[in-house]
């Protein structure tokens, strides 16, 4: 019974389901349904009518005292399943026990609505039905139960719904009216022929129901919304309007057909039982009223929604602490700053977009637009730009310019061509070719010039780059020190429109990506915490919205995978 958890709280079967053992030693008419499976556990066959029968009769004696009989030609209905819509109807007209009139259109053979209304709250019903056979069934099951002062049972014409049957109540005023309506327009339909979708299992019980019970014209669309018609005549005849629904897909047009005839109060739910799914629509004319939200509203603010958690205990974090100087952070950095330092490098690594919003005093918080996944497959991601890097001094990648103007400078002076570095003089360019073996083996170990961030509210510059593409444009540059001549990367981004330009410290314009919260298409967004637990530092990870919550747990397992590595194996070792 796996949706039974989402069955109505006030329900007796939601967590003590029907005991089969104990029902088939107390009954014997049930007993001859019931067998025992291999791990001895009581099962029922819910492919034969005259089990499913058996049960609902069992229970309805068991635990409300009703006796009931039923024609197998005729609905068989499931107890659990029946009483949540009377629950339902509990909450929309505000009371269990007091005394309220109601309507049951099509009450059927059984007069199950009737009959558990009446037993449980004392409600007056008043029972329509168009078929014989479950007219007199109807009438035999009240009458054996000692119910007929407050049921009434009333054989209407075919077609008829609530106008003909209050003809003769003009006078009274009702507090709602239940209708299980015929689910099907056809026998194709009924059968599940291009009505099921094929990814489905089979239904798990029998189909049983004569044919005005489980089939009009239209189907239960046109049905209910001949009811919703019918309520805009007779409007404060009754203060609750409400039909169960056997198709989720009938839900919204007809809550669009309320809307477009102005009805003010509309609210729906859901009955689970086992692996049946039913869906209910209430609709009411009167101002006060209250209407219940509807529960897949009320489980999505009342559902939890838990952060991503990792912890970096206390040894860890002072081995980041001791290596925090080498990507830019200050002297002696509290634990926090240093985790959100080493955090930040990592997302530049990886050019995910974020910024730094307020938070806590001892805390962190870095907002995350993931606009592509640039932690997969890393590594060969590494061995290509090495790979990369290594052809170019000898020969450029194929598609990248070659134009003196497309490559970048530190001095005012032109570029010579691919390959070629900024002068500051004849004998500085002799230096330069003279060193150049030693240049080369820099260069192979430089991947990116990491650009710092300069304030906690700015976005970072991405200047780190996974692989060369057409549009990336690498110049060799020599940066003469007291001690040595350096190499830098200098990399120069075509402008596009997603693109702001930026002046670095050099002078040097830059290209940087949009702020977070001006991506328009992006994978995922999160609110990254880090703050301190004692001597430890923790982790959250917040989801805000996005396509995919798997690439956020993916990310999350690469940040912290990461944190490791350097812990493990420490930076220029």
């Amino acid at each position: 019974m796996s949706l039974n958890k989402s069955m109505h709280p006030r329900n007796r079967y939601k967590d003590k389901p029907p005991d089969f053992a104990y029902l088939a030693s107390k009954y014997p008419d049930f007993e001859q349904h019931v067998h025992t499976n291999l791990a001895g556990r009581a099962m029922l066959n819910f492919k034969e009518p005259e089990a499913v029968r058996a049960l609902t009769c069992t229970l309805l004696k068991e635990d409300f005292g009703l006796t009931i009989d039923i024609p197998l030609e005729r609905l068989i209905p499931t107890v659990p399943l029946r009483l949540n819509y009377i629950h339902w109807v509990e909450d929309l007209i505000g009371g269990q026990g007091e005394p309220r009139r109601g309507i049951d259109i099509g009450t059927g053979a059984s007069c199950i609505y009737p009959l558990l209304g009446a037993s449980m709250n004392g409600w007056h019903y008043l029972a329509t039905e168009v078929d014989d056979i479950c007219f007199d069934y109807a009438t035999r099951n009240v009458e054996q139960n000692n119910l007929s002062d407050l049921i009434k049972v009333v054989k209407v014409p075919q077609k008829t719904l609530l106008m003909d049957a209050l003809k003769e109540e003009s006078a009274i005023v009702y507090d709602f009216c239940m209708c299980n309506p015929p689910f099907f327009a056809n026998q194709l339909e009924a059968k599940g022929v291009n009505s099921r979708n094929s990814r489905r299992p089979p239904p798990s019980s029998v189909n049983t129901g004569g044919v005005t019970e489980i089939m009009a014209e239209g189907g239960e669309l046109e049905f209910v919304k001949r009811i919703i018609h019918d309520s805009l005549q007779l409007k404060t005849r009754l203060r609750w309007y409400s039909c169960m629904l056997g198709k989720k897909c009938s839900l919204a047009p007809l809550k669009e057909e309320l809307r477009k005839q102005g009805v003010p109060k509309v609210t729906h739910t859901e009955f689970c039982q086992g692996r049946t799914m039913r869906w209910a629509l209430a609709w009411s004319f009167y101002d006060d009223v209250t209407v219940p939200s509807p529960p897949s509203k009320k489980r999505k603010l009342e559902k939890s929604r838990k952060p991503l958690t990792f912890m970096l205990l206390q040894p860890t974090v002072k081995e980041l602490q001791s290596q925090a100087s080498s990507i830019g952070c200050p002297s002696n950095p509290r634990p926090v700053e240093t985790i959100t330092a080493w955090l930040e490098k990592t997302l530049s690594d990886l050019k995910v977009l974020y910024k730094r919003v307020p938070c806590g005093r001892k805390e962190q918080s870095l907002f995350l637009t993931v606009v592509e996944n640039t932690w997969i497959h890393g590594r060969q991601r590494r061995r290509d730009q090495g790979r990369h890097l290594r052809e170019l001094p000898r020969a450029p990648p194929s598609g990248i310019s070659t134009t003196p103007s497309s490559v970048t400078s530190h001095t005012p002076t032109a570029a010579q061509g691919p390959g070629s570095v900024p002068q500051s003089g004849t004998n500085q360019a002799n230096s330069q070719r003279a060193s150049g073996q030693e240049v080369q083996s820099q260069e192979e170990e430089t991947s990116c010039v990491p650009v710092k961030n300069s304030g906690t509210e700015e976005d970072v510059i991405m200047e780190s780059s996974p692989s060369i593409t057409p549009n990336t444009i690498l110049a060799q540059t020599a940066l003469p020190t007291t001690t040595q001549k350096q190499e830098a990367i200098i990399t120069e981004e075509v402008p596009t429109e997603t693109q702001e330009q930026e002046v670095n410290a050099t002078g040097q314009e830059v290209m940087q990506p949009q702020s977070p919260g001006a991506v328009q298409h992006f994978l995922f967004k999160c609110l990254v915490n880090v703050k301190a637990e004692e001597q430890d530092v923790a982790v959250e990870i917040h989801w805000v919205e996005g396509q995919n919550k798997d690439l956020m747990n993916q990310l999350c397992t690469y940040l912290k995978n990461t944190l490791f590595r350097v812990v493990a194996k420490p930076l220029g070792t």
